[in-house]
């Protein structure tokens, strides 16, 4: 991860779930109660609070209720959670507006009382304002189209206004019509707005909702022209993904990313461990060469998971050499690579034996491992220095200098076992031409070599698996530790595998001195760079949010297990390609870059844009 996809995903900080759409309508009736109690001054406190619910509430329910219904109608994707959500937020944007005039109304004795329903007209609009961009970015309907259900919170609220504020009055004796038995209510309405609204300030309220809308729509267009120069597609439709996945967890961000997405050949490769007794598997490293991100189950977020489900055997999925480029852009595509691997496991010729381990060291870099006849297992790490994610090309050509130090086939793994989360400016990516990408590929060069002239001995294999009590939340997804012992001769290796997203610094290496003095001559700790741990903590790493003496006692009690487990195994490794859709060169930091730069810019223009806007309704109102 590169420091501009750190700033970006520092924003997971802000990710919620929108809550239920009768939640979000109990607490803006709540809001609107209270409001009701600090507003009006009758004889009784319920009648306070039942007024407030009526002029307040009200437009809030039905906006909560209707928004989805005509959005809908006309194709939209506005669910009930999401538009009760948009009514409450835009509720307390009119109660904060009505609070702060009456504060300074009370302050400024030269501010009438006008000066509050001015405000409250200023309010309504800028109401329409804030969810016609919502309406716009999460519908993605025509302009025409996303002002219907846009207007329904202000509209509710213009209407009642109308009728128990007595503006029929204005322009007509109502009599004992009809029309003023239904449109000319203002003895049921608390004093505060009896007679308070002429048919001008209805002209007005018009005229600002469409001053505010154009406004809004202007500082859309501005905001999204760099992302229709560079990626082809709307700011808008990231947006509206990406509240769909944050608010509710659904599938819309895929959507924007298959259009930035580009094709992709990447090599899947497989270990695999069989039990000699009877030929059934016993364990599986599965090793796709892609990134499992960016978040949540979006994309390849939890394809570790799906990985080990699609696996006879206990699996192994730890991290691929590759980066955010190397996204699935949808969780589809996960099924191409589980396909993939079971072509590869299909073609493996297995043996029984296998090297010592070896560990080769250049510079920073670390390569770990052993070789199954030809085959090899290695494990890299910068440990105990700082790293994240190594380059696609970097590790292509690190197995690639292995393949010709005498190898044929490499399954190479990312330990991704020591970062400082997202703290400095270097957050440790490996990045082509950098000198820890050739102290890698000269590692591996020379853990190759060493291999190939390394003396075979019978092999034998346990494992041992504890999902754990721990949640994503905790920085642990669902496939929790996993242990596997290989023995070769007199000399036993253990292989860590924690279902995580990096880790901690000094954690590795006290989990290797547990395991060290339990009769294990090498071991080498890993995560599986699960990104369903970060969706709502950007950097959620391995020892984060647990204990260290919890993590260690799993890890000795697997280790424990997985020694007694041991049984006579076969081994053998094949790498299957596959096509699939990821983010692709460049991409990531492209829409990264972008992101940063709408926050950044999209605050000042929206600074502006409201001074601005500001400074037009002060001209209009005392104006007129």
């Amino acid at each position: 991860m590169t420091e501009t996809q750190g700033e970006l995903a520092s924003l997971s900080k802000y990710i919620f779930r929108a809550p239920r759409w009768y939640s979000s309508v109990a607490l803006s009736l709540v809001i609107a109660a209270l409001a009701g109690v600090a507003a009006f001054d009758s004889q009784y406190v319920l009648a306070d609070a039942w007024q407030g619910v009526f002029f307040i509430g009200v437009p809030t329910a039905v906006a909560s209720m209707a928004t989805t219904t005509v959005d809908r109608h006309f194709g939209g994707q506005l669910t009930y959670n999401r538009s009760s959500l948009l009514a409450v937020a835009c509720e307390i944007v009119v109660v904060t507006v009505l609070v702060a005039a009456g504060v300074a109304a009370i302050l400024t004795p030269r501010l009438s009382q006008n000066f509050v329903f001015d405000a409250l007209i200023a309010a309504l609009a800028l109401v329409f304002a804030v969810r016609f961009l919502v309406v716009l970015a999460v519908s993605r309907n025509t302009l025409a189209v996303s002002v219907l259900p846009a207007s329904i919170q202000t509209a509710t609220a213009g209407v009642l206004l109308f009728v128990y504020g007595g503006t029929l009055n204005y322009v007509t004796s109502g009599g004992g019509s009809l029309l003023g038995a239904f449109l000319a209510r203002p003895s049921h309405a608390p004093p505060e707005i009896q007679y308070a609204f002429a048919p001008r300030d209805f002209l007005l309220l018009v005229a600002m909702t469409a001053l505010y809308g154009s406004v809004a729509y202007g500082f859309v267009v501005v905001i999204d022209r760099p992302w229709q120069r560079s990626l082809g597609v709307s700011v808008l439709d990231f947006i509206g993904g990406f509240i769909g996945h944050i608010a509710e967890g659904t599938r819309e961000l895929e959507d924007f990313f298959e259009q930035i997405g580009e094709e992709a050949v990447v090599p899947v490769t497989v270990l695999s461990f069989r039990r000699t007794s009877d030929e059934t598997e016993k364990a599986r490293f599965v090793l796709p060469m892609i990134h499992p991100g960016p978040m949540g189950e979006i994309g390849g977020g939890n394809l570790p998971q799906r990985v080990a489900d699609a696996t006879d055997g206990l699996a192994f999925p730890p991290h691929a050499t590759a980066g955010h480029d190397f996204n699935l852009v949808t969780e589809r595509e996960v099924d191409t690579l589980v396909d993939a691997a079971a072509d590869a496991h299909d073609r493996i010729t297995y043996t029984d034996t296998a090297t010592a381990p070896v560990r080769a060291t250049d510079g920073e870099a670390t390569l770990f491992g052993q070789a199954f006849d030809d085959d090899a297992f290695l494990v890299s790490t910068y440990a105990p220095n700082f790293a994240d994610d190594i380059s696609y090309a970097v590790g292509l050509s690190a197995a690639a200098e292995a393949r010709v130090a005498g190898l044929e086939t490499v399954l190479l793994a990312d330990a991704h076992n020591c970062n400082n989360g997202l703290d400095g400016d270097d957050l440790g990516h490996i990045y082509p031409g950098s000198e820890r990408s050739f102290q890698l590929i000269q590692a591996a060069g020379s853990a190759a070599r060493d291999l190939a002239d390394a003396p075979e001995h019978a092999l034998r294999m346990g494992v041992a698996w504890d999902p754990t009590d721990w949640q994503p939340c905790d920085g642990i997804g669902p496939l929790g530790v996993r242990v596997a012992v290989v023995e070769t001769g007199t000399t036993r290796t253990a292989y860590v595998l924690i279902d995580g997203n990096n880790m901690e610094p000094g954690l590795r290496e006290r989990l290797l001195d547990a395991v060290g003095g339990l009769g294990i001559d090498h071991a080498e700790v890993m995560t599986t760079d699960t990104h369903i741990v970060n969706t709502v903590e950007s950097s959620n790493q391995v020892g984060a949010a647990i204990d260290w003496g919890a993590l260690t006692d799993v890890v000795v009690a697997l280790t424990e297990a997985a020694t007694d487990d041991l049984d006579p195994v076969e081994a053998g490794v094949a790498t299957e390609r596959a096509e699939v859709t990821v983010f692709g060169n460049d991409r990531t930091e492209t829409l990264a870059s972008h992101a940063n730069a709408v926050i950044a810019m999209g605050g000042a223009v929206a600074g502006l844009a409201v001074l601005a806007t500001v400074t037009i309704s002060v001209l209009v109102f005392f104006l007129t």
